[in-house]
């Protein structure tokens, strides 16, 4: 779907077109993230949209944070907000053509919001990024599979058959998730 491209998500947020954002970081991520204590490990939040998951890690001293997202427009809506964030930390541009080496990536609606077809390079991108026991925590979407989106749904038997490549897997139910998405989130924790 070469149409989900910088034009399309820059118009979604341009319009309000933002169904996907609660407003405030996710109750699911808040709480993984009250567990950290490395204050100075790297973050990637990749398909970042208005970041609330960083805004948070900031506030609570974390400084490696790295924002990306396809379109500018998001991460020059958190610069506004956040002027002392550092520029350099704030990507505009093609997750699968990203090079890096983070601790940590979070995903929250990144993986859902990607055409399904590059599902297994997503897999095999997310992998590559991470450094040596590193982790991608966050939640997926759990509902039928569906030609309209995004959001695009799966299932638990398709991501432990996808996420294969990591040396360590946890995909469960998410026990915490808002309202609207009660009984439709899954919660991942993998392990390169």
């Amino acid at each position: 779907m070469s149409e989900l491209d910088q034009n399309y998500w820059t118009k979604r947020y341009q319009n309000g077109q933002t169904g996907w954002d609660i407003g405030h970081e996710s109750t699911p991520l808040k709480e993984f993230i009250d567990g950290l204590d490395d204050l100075s490990m790297k973050i990637l939040i990749p398909g970042c949209g208005n970041a609330y998951e960083a805004q948070y890690l900031w506030q609570k001293g974390f400084t490696q944070v790295y924002l990306m997202d396809l379109s500018p427009l998001p991460l020059k809506n958190f610069a506004e907000q956040f002027p002392e964030f550092p520029e350099d930390q704030l990507i505009c541009g093609d997750f699968f053509e990203h090079d890096g080496a983070y601790d940590l990536i979070l995903e929250q609606t990144f993986f859902c919001a990607l055409d399904p077809s590059l599902r297994d390079s997503y897999v095999k991108q997310m992998h590559q990024l991470l450094a040596p026991e590193g982790q991608l925590v966050g939640l997926l979407f759990d509902f039928p599979l569906s030609e309209k989106g995004p959001p695009f749904g799966g299932n638990m038997e398709e991501y432990e058959e996808r996420f294969s490549l990591f040396s360590s897997k946890k995909i469960e139910s998410c026990t915490n998730s808002i309202g609207p998405r009660a009984g439709k989130e899954l919660f991942i924790q993998m392990r390169k």
